[in-house]
């Protein structure tokens, strides 16, 4: 479940998470995504399925959005490779497909000084800088335990 999915789905009135001009409406709302991505990780989990769910959470944000998420066992996995290699794929992304992940004043950098304010206690952290999505994904497989969150 991509949890920017919750903001694409609205017609008009978004206000993103960056924009200057009304942070207190842009707060409001990635809080409402927040919200919306724990209640369907939530409801997916008490049908039986394991759900992964994918975003940017970021500093006290991520424990609030995890105790959100009522069903147990939950896990967190943080992805962390290097500015200059998410720089690289945002670019081939780009190139390849047209999509536009940053832009404005949101860069890579500031993307990952946001990472940077969440606890490094909570969940497995990777520096997936030289990994495949496969590598990757036996990784987390390989150390799911140390993934787990309380």
């Amino acid at each position: 479940m991509h949890g920017g999915q919750f903001y694409r789905w609205v017609v008009n009135g978004w206000v993103h998470f960056d924009d200057r001009d009304r942070p207190h409406e842009a707060r409001r709302l990635l809080a409402l995504r927040y919200h919306l991505s724990a209640q369907v990780a939530a409801e997916y989990a008490d049908a039986g399925f394991t759900c992964v769910a994918q975003d940017n959470i970021y500093g006290s944000d991520v424990g609030d959005w995890l105790m959100a998420v009522a069903p147990r066992p939950r896990h967190l996995v943080v992805l962390r490779p290097s500015v200059a290699v998410v720089e690289a794929r945002d670019l081939a992304r780009t190139r390849a497909t047209g999509k536009v992940a940053y832009g404005g004043d949101y860069t890579v950098a500031q993307n990952d000084a946001d990472v940077g304010i969440t606890p490094r206690s909570i969940g497995l952290w990777l520096d997936t800088s030289q990994q495949g999505p496969d590598e990757t994904v036996a990784e987390i497989l390989d150390r799911r335990s140390e993934a787990w969150v309380q």
